[in-house]
């Protein structure tokens, strides 16, 4: 794994521990009853990135 690789992990990572955080707000506050959908759509390409890249 190079260092590209890695620094996407990383970035990857980061991506998700903010998506989760965000999803959690929004299915407490449904203001836009759209944004948890999005996120999660969101959430599962970046899980499944992260998958990828850890396979590769």
């Amino acid at each position: 794994m190079d260092k590209k690789e890695k620094k996407r992990l990383e970035v990857l990572q980061q991506k998700i521990a903010k998506l989760q955080h965000l999803l959690a707000g929004a299915k407490q506050q449904p203001d836009d009853p759209a944004e948890a959908p999005r996120l999660e759509k969101e959430l599962a390409a970046a899980h499944a990135e992260l998958a990828a890249l850890k396979k590769a």
